[in-house]
């Protein structure tokens, strides 16, 4: 077949793993070479603040594609492997060890790194990150009963750390700056929910805060004792975990002279400024065709899918990356899938059907009187409708999605509101 012969990966994780496959299984019989900086095959990362962290996964469980399938598909995978620089007049990358490797064409999956805590004693151990597959395997043994464990972030990482920690029969206590975890995202009413949820669990809950030291632990200066907040307040702890967000992995990228921004810039075919490198994953910064601008997504169903369409952009057909951002999580009895997205500096108005002192409802972010984002909580299969409803950009009736008895499919105003077969919520 024409087109490159030699395509190489960078960045071994679920992304870089799809790539490979989608590549292969759309015909291409070059030479594909996957490249990770950490010692481990391509594997999953929700599990790692879910079932992995609390011991309901075991470790090959987490696996893209077990190791008998990159042998099989003639996938050359060098892993502990960190590559230092791009030269792109040449088409070679360069490793630490000085190592050179030629591409035809080059595919960024570097993903993202979680953003560092910028206090004195933030280093000590003790201090902890939740990112790989050891972090995980280390938090999961630092959670125990009675043990006392202070998540500084009440983000999605947080808030799973945090359910984790309790079901472990820890003590546990969310620092957040905000006035309440997840407020930024959902909002005050819904933002609640989430709140109330960890408070009914035995989470202290500490708001509009702000950390200014990490203390040693009495009789154990090497070690990390608790946290210390700007009003002077200390709070113990025999663990801190940090979850503050995460910045993508540019540095690769920016060296040799790739546009970046908030991630490395490409377009709905995910090729990058130089034509012959694309992105994809979490640190691809791309712009999506049904959004009509530019975002980055830092979720798992991302990473699965955009590579897909990087494949094909690299096999030479006219692929764009259109998908809905998605996003879910579980924490304790609460199950939640999101999608759409919402830009929270625009207004919107948000609609709620269901019970939400019930934590059984469907809330629904509407701009300009159309669907932006739906989330999903306790309640089922409705998913591949709401995207529908999103995609489709009709005007609806915000009576119409907050009432329960009426199908979820006849909420466009001046749709028929005739009973017919259609999903309900």
């Amino acid at each position: 077949m024409s087109g490159p012969r030699t395509v190489v990966v960078v960045g071994a994780g679920l992304a870089g793993a799809r790539a490979a496959e989608a590549l292969r299984d759309g015909g291409f019989d070059g030479r594909i070479t996957l490249i990770g900086a950490e010692p481990h095959r391509p594997y999953e990362r929700p599990p790692l603040s879910k079932d992995y962290l609390q011991g309901r996964a075991d470790r090959t469980s987490l696996d893209v594609r077990p190791a008998q399938w990159y042998l099989d598909n003639h996938v050359e995978l060098q892993l502990d492997t960190l590559v230092t620089k791009i030269h792109r007049h040449a088409h070679e990358l360069e490793t630490a060890g000085g190592t050179r490797l030629p591409y035809d064409t080059l595919l960024l999956t570097t993903g993202a790194r979680p953003r560092r805590l910028p206090v004195p004693g933030a280093r000590l151990p003790g201090v902890q990150y939740l990112r790989t597959v050891d972090d995980s395997r280390q938090l999961r043994s630092a959670l125990t009963p009675g043990s006392r464990v202070v998540i500084i972030g009440g983000g999605w990482i947080g808030l799973e750390t945090a359910a984790a920690a309790r079901a472990a029969g820890a003590e546990v206590t969310v620092l957040e700056h905000a006035a309440r975890p997840l407020l930024s995202v959902l909002g005050p009413d819904l933002a609640g929910v989430f709140a109330d949820l960890h408070t009914e669990h035995g989470v202290q809950l500490r708001c509009e805060v702000t950390v200014t030291a990490i203390r040693p632990a009495e009789g154990t200066p090497a070690r990390a004792g608790g946290v210390v907040l700007a009003d002077g307040t200390e709070i113990d702890a025999d663990l801190v975990v940090v979850g503050i967000g995460v910045e993508p992995e540019v540095e690769l990228a920016r060296s040799c002279g790739l546009d970046v921004d908030d991630g490395i810039l490409v377009d709905a075919h995910l090729v990058s400024s130089d034509r012959d490198i694309l992105a994809a994953g979490d640190v691809a910064d791309a712009f999506h065709p049904l959004l009509g601008r530019r975002i980055r997504v830092e979720h798992w169903a991302n990473a699965l899918h955009q590579p897909v369409v990087a494949a094909r952009t690299i096999l030479g057909e006219d692929a764009a990356y259109d998908r809905l951002p998605y996003f879910f999580t579980d924490q304790y009895d609460l199950g939640m899938e999101y999608t759409g997205w919402v830009d929270p500096e625009q207004d919107h108005d948000v609609v709620v059907r269901g019970d939400l002192a019930r934590r059984e409802f469907v809330a629904f972010w509407v701009r300009q009187g159309r669907l932006a984002a739906a989330m999903n909580v306790n309640v089922w299969d409705v998913t591949e409708t709401l995207g529908g409803l999103i995609r489709e950009g009709s005007p609806v009736d915000p009576a119409a999605l907050a009432d329960p008895a009426v199908p979820l499919d006849q909420v466009v105003r001046g749709r028929s509101a005739s009973r017919s077969p259609g999903v309900t919520a």
